[in-house]
């Protein structure tokens, strides 16, 4: 009998794929991320304030009682059982009650548990004490993304949106992840300086959402409707990064959160930047923009916020409907897409962005309405969306 593949050549070939394989590996191989994930990582992450630390030491400390009680608690069972088996010719003692045993294993455990919660209760009094910050941020929650208010303190008046990166999602939707950051680099990181207290408000626009970062040892949900309020000190510069730490919808796994912690030097020089950078985005919603001017600037806003969803083409992708030929953006009604961005639709699964400026809303919206195959010649004013916001 003949065979079109020898043995040795089928082996000599499956070799070479085992081999192209691991190459491939190896190429995509990823390593640990300084203020963020390990590779198999089995520990907390290296503390970077005061509190964080603390949560790791109590969490050793707690960790070795528990192990410390395991250990007598299955070690006299199974003494016991060996010890006194039948098949050793041992007899069943016959006794009743022991009153000292009763008070003994009452009062050791209660004494156990007050003794752990004794050690824990400095560390959770000082996660809620937020007082005498040097800088408060506001912290929103969106579907899917941050929105970032400085309240007080120096950078006051600063605020913006931190959105995955565009290239971050469409690594994802490829299949082809890269990088020690995946899913973790966002376009607007939020900004602290080093040594300073900052607060952190926490609510959100929509669903509940978490806001974590796992090196600082804060975790705070953020609801609609409430606020609620964490603080960290970070101790060391550098960068760290968090997740949504709630069930928050289908985009949850693309809800990063990365802190970029500054010299003070640097975050003054930053908060200087910031500001004029805004100053320059401030504008006057009665203004009259030319279409040139607005789909110029709604490319620009589309790339930011809406490609990660609807993707740069405009053909969506899965249950996100395409803007290339929808209904709503080519309806002669203007009003009608301007009435989705400001209130959302599908019961949420197209969020609201009222956190937009009327500016940036109607360039968004004269973009889509003039490109790709979408060719109405429609323009929307700012002075239009701030008529509808009312």
């Amino acid at each position: 009998m003949k065979t079109s593949t020898s043995l040795p050549k089928r082996l000599l070939q499956g070799s070479a794929a085992l081999a192209a394989s691991l190459v491939t590996a190896a190429a995509v191989a990823v390593e640990s991320l300084p203020g963020g994930p390990a590779v198999n990582q089995t520990d907390l992450h290296p503390p970077v304030t005061k509190i964080a630390a603390e949560v790791q030491t109590l969490h050793y400390g707690l960790m070795i009682v528990c192990l410390a009680i395991f250990v007598a608690v299955f070690g006299v069972m199974f003494y016991s059982i060996l010890k006194h088996r039948k098949s050793v010719g041992a007899k069943s003692a016959n006794f009743h009650e022991s009153v000292s045993v009763e008070i003994a294993w009452t009062i050791v455990p209660f004494i156990i548990v007050t003794a752990m919660g004794f050690a824990a209760t400095k560390t959770v009094v000082a996660q809620k004490d937020t007082s005498n910050a040097d800088l408060t941020i506001k912290a929103t929650g969106y579907q899917w993304k941050w929105g970032y208010d400085y309240l007080k303190g120096e950078g006051e008046g600063i605020n913006f949106l931190a959105t995955l990166d565009t290239a971050q999602r469409e690594m994802s939707n490829s299949g082809h992840p890269s990088g020690d950051n995946y899913l973790l680099k966002v376009d607007n990181p939020l900004v602290v300086p080093v040594g300073k207290k900052v607060r952190i408000i926490t609510t959100a626009n929509d669903v509940i959402h978490a806001w974590m970062v796992p090196a600082f040892g804060v975790k705070q949900d953020a609801i609609p409707g409430f606020v609620r309020d964490t603080w960290f000190k970070a101790e060391q510069t550098g960068d760290f990064y968090g997740q949504c730490a709630e069930l928050c919808g289908k985009e949850h796994a693309y809800m990063p959160i990365h802190v970029k912690v500054l010299s003070a030097e640097d975050y003054s020089a930053w908060v200087q930047g910031k500001k004029k950078e805004l100053a320059a985005k401030a504008d006057d919603p009665s203004k009259v923009w030319t279409q040139a001017d607005l789909v110029a600037r709604g490319e620009k806003v589309y790339a930011s916020n809406c490609a990660v969803c609807h993707k740069a083409d405009g053909k969506g992708a899965g249950p996100i409907k395409a803007l290339d030929g929808s209904t709503k953006v080519l309806d002669a009604d203007k009003m009608v897409q301007v009435q989705v961005l400001l209130n959302g639709q599908n019961n949420g699964a197209m969020p609201a962005w009222k956190q937009l400026s009327d500016t940036e809303i109607a360039a968004v919206i004269t973009y889509t309405k003039n490109s790709w195959s979408n060719k109405t010649g429609q323009t929307v004013q700012p002075s239009e969306v701030v008529a509808a916001r009312k």
